[in-house]
Formats: structure tokens, sequence, C-alpha cells
């Protein structure tokens, strides 16, 4: 391993030096009422970076840089390459098993309990907190199995995901029909459909809610860059559009953590502070989403 990699790493265990920052604020999951920080991180794409040791230990100063601030839930998949590794590799350099809340996904038609050991093994926890039936992938073989396995506590919690709007009629019968403590989806200030009939459901079968490409993957904000923010922005403790397009997302009564994710420190910092100061509340929301609207 190269001299560079090598310092890389060995950062990792040293005393962190950030100013010391008020921790994001929280929600409650409703199943059981444990309170997680309103902002994680993912890792689609970002993660998927091979056996590049530089890439991997960067990947591993992002995640340290998530819990300095506060965060604990990282989300990841069988389907994202690299990323559960990645993350494992992480977790142990920063001797943070203990830290995270783990969010992982069954993805297969075949054998969902070998690859959920294979995922654990990736990630080099005891138990993952949450495992998700990935994109509905099989759900009526593989949410019976995640059940079972809760009830014989080897995870603590089962969700099931989908994102860019697609089957949501079919995800909202399973919400509104099986018993889930998670329903991951995708929500921001442009893809709102979520909030006719995903978030009311998750908010009437009391299931806490994940949101995926809350900034579209980045497309919105590279769209909306190109405009200032608005000039009552401070108002609500934005100083960035990120924290604007973060703010709008985890304000919402239904929503429990939004998982942005990135490989650049500066941003995961960044999208850390979205979860600290005011919120908006529902006027302000509105004025939020009409505002982009014009743009």
């Amino acid at each position: 391993m190269k001299r560079r990699t090598l310092l890389q790493w060995g950062a990792l265990a040293a005393t962190g030096e950030a100013a010391a920052q008020p921790g994001p604020s929280t929600r409650a999951i409703p199943s059981s009422g444990e309170a997680i920080p309103r902002v994680g991180l993912g890792t689609w794409i970002t993660f998927n970076v091979g056996n590049d040791p530089p890439a991997r230990a960067h990947c591993a100063q992002v995640m340290r840089a998530f819990f300095e601030a506060g965060g604990r839930l990282v989300d990841s998949s069988p389907m994202y390459g690299s990323s559960q590794g990645v993350v494992g590799d992480g977790l142990r350099a920063l001797e943070a098993q203990q830290r995270v809340f783990s969010a992982d996904k069954v993805w297969t038609a075949s054998d969902g309990a070998a690859q959920v050991e294979t995922s654990r093994g990736l990630w080099q926890v005891p138990r993952f907190d949450l495992l998700q039936v990935h994109n509905l992938l099989a759900w009526e073989k593989q949410l019976p199995l995640l059940q079972k396995m809760k009830d014989e506590g080897r995870v603590r919690y089962v969700g099931i995901t989908t994102s860019e709007g697609r089957r949501h009629r079919e995800f909202e019968q399973i919400l509104r029909t099986r018993r889930l403590d998670f329903a991951q989806f995708t929500y921001n200030l442009l893809d709102r459909e979520a909030e006719q009939r995903l978030l009311p459901a998750a908010a009437e079968r009391g299931v806490a809610v994940l949101v995926n490409r809350p900034f579209q993957e980045g497309d919105l904000l590279r769209r909306l860059e190109r405009h200032p923010l608005p000039p009552w922005s401070g108002e609500i403790a934005c100083t960035s559009w990120a924290q604007f397009a973060l703010k709008f997302v985890i304000s919402h009564p239904a929503v429990t953590c939004a998982i942005p994710a990135t490989r650049r420190i500066d941003h995961v910092r960044e999208n850390m502070r979205a979860a600290q100061g005011v919120l908006p509340d529902g006027a302000t929301r509105q004025r939020m989403a009409a505002y982009v609207a014009r743009l």
C-alpha cells in the first residue's frame, strides 16, 4: 500500500479536531421511539470505488466527518457494487461498528438469508439495525424472511424501498397491509408525488420514512445553483441550496431521515448542518416549494 494511503488510513484513528458543533436534530422511529438524526448518509454510486485503496480511505474520511457531525444512519445495498465493503472498512478503521445505525437491503429473488449474511460480513457488524427489501424485488418471499429475522433478534427493524417514483401503488398497498418499521422512497422539492399517498400512509401506519434522492442525484442542485437563494432563506438557517433542499425534505412531519449520498467531506458537513437550527413550518414549506417552482 502506498505511503499516502497509509497516512490517510492512519489519520482516521487520530482525535477529531473539528470545532464543536451543536448536534443534529432527531426524529423518533414510530415503532420503537428510538431517536435518530434527521440526516443520514447514502452510498449509491459515491462509495462504489472498487478496490482502489486511496479512494476507499477517502470514503472512510467522509464517514468520519459524518460521525463527527453527529450522523448515525448509513444506508447501502448489494446493488451498490463495492459500497458495502467500503463502508465496512471505514467502520473498522473508525472503530464505529457500535456507533453506526446500519441500514442495508435484500436484493435477490433467490436466497435472501445467504445474501444478508454476505452483506453483514462486508459491513463487519454483528447484526444490521435495518434490513429492507430493495425496490420490492421478490418482496413476497423476502419480507417474511426479514420479519422472521426480526422476531429472532437478528435484525432490529424491517422495511421496503423504491426509488424514482416506481411502483407507488403496489408500495402503498404493502405499506398499508404489512407489518413494517421503515419505508424508503424518493422525495424532494421537485419529485413530490409521495406527498399524495405514501407520506400520509406512513404517518397513519406509524412507519418511519427514509428519503432517497433528495437532490435527484445532484441534478436538482445543479439546476438551482444557477439562481440565488431567496432573500428569506436566513430565516430557516440556510446558507446553501443543499441545506434549503434538505430542510424542505426533513421538515415534513412524516419524514424520519433523508439519506443524501456524497463522497465529499465538505458536502457531508454541509448536509449535516441542515439538521441544525430552525426547520421550516408548513407555511414556509409551501413558500419554499413555490419559490423553486418559479425558477
